[in-house]
């Protein structure tokens, strides 16, 4: 507790009971550790409470006018205060003190008084209130700090922490995990146009669908930068579906985010379309910072090949886009290939895809592309006549289109370079 005086209030339609706990307790009240309040029945004992919350013990006796002591106590019960009650009945009246213990008093004393007993119940009463009040405030601060956690890591995760909190303090590990990075097309623009109200309003419910879907597949969000999401897979807990789980949840949110898109359009907002990119491979995962503030983040060439795979979709007309690394990790995935992405600085290219849902795999414009794909991979001429027919199909195959326009600037094979330079 603190410094101050154990408070307590008696409760005795006799006015001497006061003056005698007084008055054996003087020593205590002297050295300053008791400090008594007085009220002659359960009703007046309500107001002294309302006027001093910081009551710690209650000492009541049973048979009182107006409002008895088992009555008072169930007032307490009713409202919670933080306080401890030790009932005060004559000996022999057990079916009263049974009730009072049932109905929550901590203790009880019996008449005549014995003042040792007093003393020695007072003292039990007060460890057992500041053992109560301590693990009461651990528990908020658990509580506090488990709402934290949960505006990061998805349910299981945030349990999981609970049980072993100073898990994310610990060192940094090298771990293979899958890396999502998220962004909405045209969102800079949009913020120019739109009321600072608007933006908060529209980018609070986009996020909070995203996270939602994020934290149902296991995800880690570990940044939320205006419109873009940084996610991981795989941490702080390993998971050995990581790669998987961050395909589906990367269809799931896709799924969403058009759906809110269409909202948005309905109300004339024209929002962009949501892109996602995915890679897989090793990385430096854990808290840095200091001991007081820290970012819990992911460092590698993989966290970084996740960003610019996710920057690639705003050129090849795709919404998700995956390495290869997704691939190995995940296994059998419903997918397409885009081509060999050139990214700066690399001296080899990434494989990328397009996942699929199951019944998308199946369209036959997507069986379509795969042909013309593969043509694409082995130089065949009729590759461009392919995508043309895709294309001129009234189909709306933004990657086809992709591939056509690039036939028909004299480019050839899955290599994907963009502008004469590397892509990234």
């Amino acid at each position: 507790m603190t410094n101050r005086p154990a408070l307590i209030l008696l409760v005795d339609d006799e006015p001497d009971f006061e003056v005698l706990v007084k008055q054996h307790l003087r020593h205590q009240i002297r050295n300053g550790e008791f400090d008594f309040l007085y009220a002659e029945n359960g009703v007046r004992a309500l107001e002294v409470l309302q006027k001093h919350p910081d009551v710690d013990i209650v000492l009541s006796d049973i048979n009182m006018p107006r409002m008895d002591g088992l009555t008072l106590l169930a007032h307490l019960q009713d409202i919670h205060r933080n306080l401890e009650t030790v009932i005060v009945s004559a000996y022999g009246d057990m079916d009263n003190i049974r009730k009072a213990m049932n109905s929550g008093a901590f203790d009880f004393l019996t008449k005549p008084i014995d003042f040792t007993d007093l003393e020695r119940t007072i003292g039990k009463t007060l460890g057992h209130l500041h053992l109560m009040r301590s693990l009461r405030a651990e528990k908020a601060i658990a509580e506090r700090a488990k709402t934290t956690l949960s505006r990061y890591f998805s349910p299981a995760v945030v349990e999981a922490l609970a049980e072993d909190p100073d898990y994310l303090s610990q060192s940094s590990e090298r771990r293979v995990a899958t890396f999502m990075f998220t962004d909405i097309t045209g969102f800079t623009g949009l913020v120019e146009t739109s009321s600072p109200e608007q933006i908060a309003a529209l980018l609070n419910d986009y996020l909070a669908g995203v996270i939602d879907v994020i934290f149902k597949h296991g995800g880690t969000v570990t940044k939320i930068m205006g419109d873009s999401v940084h996610v991981i897979f795989g941490a702080p807990f390993e998971t050995p579906d990581h790669a998987r789980d961050a395909v589906e949840c990367a269809l799931a949110m896709d799924a969403f985010a058009e759906t809110f898109r269409q909202w948005q359009a309905e109300k004339g907002i024209a929002l962009g379309a949501t892109r996602i990119g995915l890679n897989t491979g090793p990385a430096t995962i854990g808290s840095f910072g200091t001991k007081d503030f820290f970012d819990y983040s992911a460092y590698g060439d993989v966290v970084n090949t996740a960003a610019r795979v996710e920057q690639a979709n705003k050129v090849l007309g795709t919404r998700i886009c995956i390495g290869q690394g997704v691939v190995d990790h995940a296994g059998d995935i419903p997918r397409r290939p885009v081509g060999t992405l050139r990214l700066r600085g690399k001296t080899t290219g990434l494989n990328a895809y397009e996942p699929l849902t199951s019944e998308h795999a199946n369209n036959p414009e997507v069986l379509a592309y795969q042909k013309a794909f593969e043509k694409l991979r082995a130089a065949d001429p009729t590759a461009r006549q392919a995508f043309a027919a895709i294309v001129g199909d009234g189909g709306n195959d933004p990657l086809a289109l992709f591939h056509l326009g690039r036939l028909l600037n004299g480019q050839s094979g899955v290599e994907i370079q963009f502008g004469g330079k590397q892509f990234g």
